[in-house]
């Protein structure tokens, strides 16, 4: 009977225990779908968020913003592909150092651009990690750039050593839009753990949503740049006829060139007014 006991508790003990194994492996998939909804629910939101924003400045801040949030980095910095076939600083975030560089409300952006392609030899420059990722249309996860050899990462540690700062993780995403080619590349730095605040790698499981948030800035962002392009071109046509008009007619010469000058500087001084009929109105910047 004894023994018949001892068998039945150790059997009880055996099942709590897998009882209890159980509910913990329950309790963390349910809190790994909760935070994997959450960040589908960011996602979205910043999708529709993108798709609305009509000023590219805007649209930019909030690719880096949306990247920074998604991941909890506390840097960031976005690039934008030059016509000389370079990377441009377009935005610079530094949270903790309290850097802003470019965008809404930044100062100005005085970094060289990341070049490509070596002036001289005209060789493919792998050696950044961001002019890889443009160049190759890869992702690149860096755990700690301090004990990383795969590229050069002697401009960091120059920024670390002024700065008293220490970049170690790196997640560098190229921009392609449906095209294939790649406009621009979303470097974040230090992705930060919510309940201690340490600098941590990125998660394996957060890097798809970047390359989705991504996919869709490269294509808002694709979209936008060739409306601008339109705008440019129809604005273009208008000049040359109206530019045609004046020299058609020597009692009208320059008058379409300083009608539109003076419309314009109506326009600003009405909307500068506080007071009197025209106090309340105001024009936005595509009106």
């Amino acid at each position: 009977i004894q023994t018949q006991q001892q068998a039945l508790s150790e059997a009880h003990a055996q099942l709590s225990g897998h009882a209890e194994a159980l509910e913990r492996t329950v309790l963390e998939r349910t809190a790994d779908l909760v935070k994997t909804q959450e960040k589908l629910e960011k996602l979205v939101s910043l999708g529709i968020s993108l798709a609305a924003e009509r000023s590219l400045d805007s649209l930019l801040e909030n690719i880096l913003q949306g990247g920074k949030n998604l991941t909890h980095a506390d840097a960031g910095t976005l690039y934008l592909r030059t016509p000389e076939n370079n990377l441009r600083f377009s935005i610079v975030r530094t949270d903790s150092l309290g850097i802003a560089m470019g965008g809404p409300g930044g100062s100005p952006v005085f970094l060289p651009a990341v070049m490509l392609k070596d002036p001289v030899t005209g060789e493919p420059n792998h050696h950044n990690v961001a002019s890889y990722s443009a160049l190759s249309g890869e992702t690149v996860v860096i755990d700690d750039a301090y004990s990383s050899d795969r590229f050069d990462f002697s401009g960091v540690r120059q920024f670390d050593q002024g700065t008293g700062y220490r970049s170690q993780s790196f997640l560098t995403v190229p921009l392609k839009p449906r095209q294939g080619k790649v406009i621009g590349v979303l470097q974040l730095i230090n992705a930060t753990d919510v309940k201690t605040g340490k600098v941590i790698p990125f998660d394996p499981d957060i890097v798809k949503f970047v390359e989705a948030l991504a996919a869709q800035a490269s294509m808002t962002l694709d979209n936008q740049t060739l409306l601008q392009s339109q705008k440019e071109l129809f604005n273009a046509f208008i000049r040359l006829i109206a530019s045609a008009i004046d020299d058609k007619s020597p009692y009208t010469g320059g008058h379409c060139e300083r009608v539109p000058e003076l419309a314009k500087m109506l326009a600003e001084a009405v909307c500068r007014i506080d007071h009197g009929p025209f106090a309340n109105f105001k024009m936005t910047p595509d009106e």
